[in-house]
Formats: C-alpha cells, sequence, structure tokens
C-alpha cells in the first residue's frame, strides 16, 4: 500500500504524487482511492486502491534507474520495419508495460521516424502521450521541469 506523499507511476497517464487517500462512493459502490496528480498537464487521477495491482501502479524509479534511461536514449537505434499498424500495436503493448524502459524506447523511435519519415496521425498522439508518460516520471525523479527534461531527452536522442 502506498501512502500521501508517495511518488507513483500510473501507465498510460505517467508519474504523479498521492495527494490524499478518500473513500468514495460510485455507482453505489464505496471503495477508497488514492487521489494523485500528476504534474504534466496538472491533471488529478483517483485511483482505486483494491485496483492498484491490476492497472499496474508501481513507485517511480530512482535516480541511478533514471541515468540508466537517459543513457539508453543516446544507444544507436534499429528501425523496426513492417507496416505502420504492427509497430502501433507493439509500442502502444510497451506504453501500456509501465516499463519506463520501454516507453522511452517508443519515444526515441518515434521521436527519430517524426524527424526522418513523419508520423502518421495515430503514431503522433502516441508520440505525445509516451513522451508525457515519460517526462512526468523523470521530473519527479530528478527534480527539474518538464521543459529541461525535455531539453535532455531531445539532445540524448540527438535531436
Amino acid at each position: 500500500m502506498f501512502n500521501i506523499g508517495d511518488k507513483i507511476v500510473y501507465p498510460m497517464h505517467g508519474a504523479g504524487v498521492i495527494e490524499s487517500i478518500e473513500e468514495k462512493e460510485i455507482l453505489g459502490h464505496k471503495q477508497n482511492y488514492y487521489i494523485v496528480r500528476i504534474p504534466i498537464g496538472d491533471m488529478k487521477v483517483m485511483i482505486p486502491i483494491e485496483s492498484v495491482d491490476e492497472i499496474g501502479i508501481r513507485e517511480i524509479i530512482d535516480e541511478e534507474q533514471a541515468d540508466e534511461v537517459l543513457n539508453a536514449l543516446k544507444q544507436k537505434t534499429t528501425y523496426e520495419t513492417g507496416n505502420w499498424n504492427k509497430r502501433y500495436r507493439e509500442n502502444m503493448l510497451k506504453i501500456k508495460s509501465g516499463n519506463i524502459f520501454e516507453v522511452a524506447e517508443v519515444v526515441k523511435s518515434l521521436m527519430l521516424r517524426d524527424k526522418e519519415k513523419g508520423l502518421s496521425t495515430g503514431e503522433k498522439k502516441m508520440l505525445n502521450s509516451a513522451r508525457q508518460i515519460l517526462i512526468s516520471e523523470l521530473v519527479l525523479v530528478k527534480n527539474k521541469t518538464p521543459e529541461e527534461i525535455e531539453n535532455i531527452i531531445e539532445s540524448n536522442i540527438g535531436l
């Protein structure tokens, strides 16, 4: 169980800080929720405590792991082949995994593909979502602004 003030990751939404734990009644069913503020976009989400494992909620990574993620962005990439539909499905699975290394891989490959060939509308939305997830966690770990983290990501990718 997490506590107020803990920094957690909500796959598909990003990292945030638990502001409170509240009991809410929704559709006649009472349960306890984590109220989490996600700094990117200043979004607030309610996460049912009993669904935390099912959803894949986890603590944010530590400073050393954040450095590993940023260093991984510097590594040479091999492009995925195949059609955009297959690539889209594979990237979506990586984002849903909640694994920051896989999310970083999606961000890197889509940013490089965008620079080289451009992206479809769906891939642009996916890139924005994955970038938000990656930035939100790194902001909390590195204690930097979203703009600073975005500049570091772009620099490490080589853009």
